[in-house]
């Protein structure tokens, strides 16, 4: 059976998707901190903005809106939303989560980061 063109019609129109990676223990992470918050409307925006030492510094946090110009990817039920604007600073980035006894939290590996400054929370 194929789709008619009213089936088409209605569908949402589909977001661009962004090549930013979340890896699974990202992902889980992000999913046991919605769970925790009782929002299931929320997606894990990531941004880059001017700032820091270095020029740049990247933004995570969550947003139930979707803007004009996203591009979004779909991680096992976790969304990753990212502006227009910051798709071209990260793309091939690598979103990971570490919990370790000297660490805790988000880290990026982003192959566009020139260099970082020495705190290593801005790049240029």
């Amino acid at each position: 059976m194929t789709a008619t063109s009213s089936e088409t019609a209605t569908a949402a129109p589909e977001l661009p998707q962004h090549e930013v990676e979340l890896s699974d223990v990202a992902a889980g992470k992000v999913r046991s901190l919605l769970e925790q918050e009782g929002r299931t409307d929320l997606r894990l925006r990531v941004a880059v903005q001017p700032g820091g030492c270095s020029g740049l510094i990247y933004q995570l946090y969550f947003d139930e809106r979707v803007l004009d110009g996203d591009h979004m990817r779909d991680y096992s039920g976790v969304d990753v939303v990212v502006d227009k604007m910051s798709v071209p600073y990260l793309t091939g980035a690598k979103i990971d989560f570490e919990d370790t006894i000297s660490k805790q939290g988000f880290t990026i590996d982003n192959p566009n980061a020139g260099g970082s400054c020495a705190c290593g929370d801005s790049f240029h």
